[in-house]
């Protein structure tokens, strides 16, 4: 009777260890091929397989590396809030520092594509604050540069790249941008003071000049009836006519700079997309 019970035991712990190797062989087969949907870009099949393989995965053996490449298959979809949540739960389930530290910039280059700058600036204080990661500050500035990049701030983002390197190629590159672009303020500030010296400023010469003759026509008409004592001509002149015209100057000189702006950073942007060959967002 003893020698049967531990025969059935025997049998039990072996029939364990086969259901358990059968079961790690499964979900290594099913990794495989999960693998190779996402080497080949076929993100979309991807996904369905690693998620299934999540199903199974008893052990968890699977969770940071399965959730780490459905993240970037939903990123490469443009589906930024479900590849966040998934390089979250890598992160959750990271096995070391390495592997925390690269979900963590894996949820950084996300926010600074859909330009939650504010968060992904957060996310990168808190790894530069690590000790862990001293010997990363490099990367950590590199992707706060671009952060700043997206966030349209080419100053702070050349003061990041001078970090890593005063020479570095996104530092000149954020360089030249800032210097070419226009101050909105000051148009605004000199179209005060000079009605038409914003457009000016920002290249529209035309629009300038016409909006500081039209000014100096009405404003002479408003003044010339106050002088004639037409002071209902005056005041008529002065609001729907003088003041339209001096307020269209100053929203003209602020939709100049901008738009200018937006085509010199959107220049930058082209040339980062189609032509800079290193690591991107």
């Amino acid at each position: 009777m003893i020698f049967a019970s531990k025969y059935i035991l025997i049998i039990i712990f072996v029939g364990q260890l086969l259901a358990t190797a059968f079961a790690q062989n499964s979900t290594e087969k099913q990794f495989r091929i999960a693998q190779e949907l996402y080497s080949t870009e076929n993100y979309f099949d991807a996904i369905t397989e690693l998620k299934r393989l999540l199903f199974f995965d008893d052990t968890g053996r699977y969770k940071y590396s399965a959730n780490s490449m459905i993240g970037e298959s939903y990123k490469q979809g443009a589906k930024f809030s479900d590849a966040i949540r998934h390089f979250t739960l890598a992160e959750i389930n990271s096995r070391n520092a390495e592997e925390l530290y690269n979900s963590r910039i894996d949820i950084i280059r996300v926010n600074i594509l859909r330009r939650t700058t504010i968060r992904a600036l957060k996310l990168l204080d808190s790894l530069q604050a690590d000790q862990r990661f001293k010997n990363n500050i490099d990367e950590i500035n590199y992707w706060r540069g671009w952060a700043y990049i997206f966030a349209d701030d080419w100053e702070s983002a050349a003061n990041s790249f001078a970090e890593i390197d005063s020479t570095h190629e996104l530092r000149q590159l954020a360089d030249k941008i800032d210097d070419e672009l226009y101050s909105v303020s000051f148009a605004k500030t000199i179209s005060y003071i000079i009605p038409g010296s914003g457009q000016i400023y920002t290249g529209e010469y035309i629009s300038g000049l016409l909006s500081l003759g039209w000014n100096v026509l009405w404003g002479y008409l408003t003044i010339k009836a106050f002088i004639d004592e037409r002071i209902f001509d005056g005041i008529v002149i002065a609001n729907f006519l003088w003041l339209r015209f001096y307020r269209g100057n100053l929203q003209n000189a602020e939709k100049f700079a901008k738009e200018k702006n937006r085509i010199i950073s959107n220049k930058g942007l082209y040339y980062l997309q189609y032509e800079y060959s290193g690591i991107k967002p």
